[in-house]
């Protein structure tokens, strides 16, 4: 069965250097997507997966507290003034920031981690298509619709759609490799134990990694 746990381990060493270069040129509009490779799955991960991606009701955080609430909006408004210029409309920034948060937590993923990830794999844009194929924001393979969806491709456009198959998908091949974020990014991007697009990935996370205790502008 696929469980989803919070918790993330780097085992290569590789991943610690992240792409300096990447974070230097900022955000760009190439799709860097490689292509997930079609496996068997077993009936148990197969069902397990299928479940995961199903219920597509709007994503509405939940908070145990005040504080909890209060760290979300800051969180919120951080992200928000970093991604503007790539996506100035205000509504569809935040439904997306909302989305992304909330299936990353559903994953048991680092937000931080989606986004970047996003960053490489379409430059944050919705009707991304790679020279592979793949789709959307999360660069979904079409293949995945059928393996564990209804078969319809036309959906991986549609945002909280493609955002939870990517975070399923991830939290997925995390499971495969027992924690191994290094090979579990490769074998997202199709090119599993190759340095390149881990770094990328890497190096782009960085640009979204929010601190709670930062001090707070006046």
């Amino acid at each position: 069965m696929i469980s989803f746990v919070p918790q993330l381990c780097l085992t290569r060493r590789c991943c610690l250097v992240a792409g300096t270069t990447w974070l230097a040129s900022g955000l760009t509009g190439t799709v860097h997507a490689g292509a997930q490779m079609e496996e068997p799955l077993v009936d148990a991960v197969r069902s397990a997966l299928s479940a995961a991606v199903s219920g597509q009701a709007p994503p509405e955080p939940l908070f145990a507290s005040t504080d909890a609430r209060m760290e979300y909006l800051r969180w919120l408004t951080s992200m928000s003034d970093r991604l503007h210029r790539r996506m100035p409309d205000w509504e569809v920034r935040r439904d997306f920031l909302q989305t992304v948060w909330y299936e990353a937590k559903r994953s048991g993923l680092e937000v931080s981690l989606v986004l970047g990830l996003i960053q490489v794999e379409s430059g944050f844009r919705k009707f991304a298509v790679s020279v592979a194929g793949a789709r959307g924001y999360m660069q979904i393979m079409p293949f995945w619709t059928r393996v564990i969806g209804d078969g319809d491709a036309g959906k991986l456009f549609h945002m909280q759609t493609n955002v939870r198959f990517g975070c399923v998908i991830l939290r997925h091949y995390l499971e495969r490799e027992r924690g191994d974020l290094f090979m579990a990014l490769g074998r997202y991007n199709g090119s599993r134990g190759k340095d390149k697009y881990p770094n990328l990935v890497l190096g782009a996370q960085r640009q979204w990694l929010f601190d709670a205790n930062a001090p707070r502008k006046a």
